[in-house]
């Protein structure tokens, strides 16, 4: 077990801290990209000419996802 110096991280809480962020990325694309492609469907199935659901959907889980990432950056 590494002792802490000066307030630094061991290398494995560093490591742990960067899959978490990364994580916490993906998650925010992925989750943009699967409702922006959601609401293309709908828009496809309506017929709509403007991609009204897919901005909605898109900006709303985008919206979502940025506080989401806030409460998780918060907590530590």
């Amino acid at each position: 077990m590494q002792m802490k110096r000066d307030g630094n991280k061991s290398p494995k809480e560093e490591f742990n801290s960067y899959l978490k962020y990364s994580g916490l990325g993906l998650q925010l694309l992925l989750t943009i990209l699967v409702a922006g492609w959601v609401g293309y469907k709908i828009d496809g199935y309506l017929s709509l000419k403007f991609p009204a659901f897919m901005l909605l959907l898109g900006l709303t889980a985008f919206a979502g996802s940025l506080y989401q990432v806030y409460r998780n950056i918060r907590k530590d």
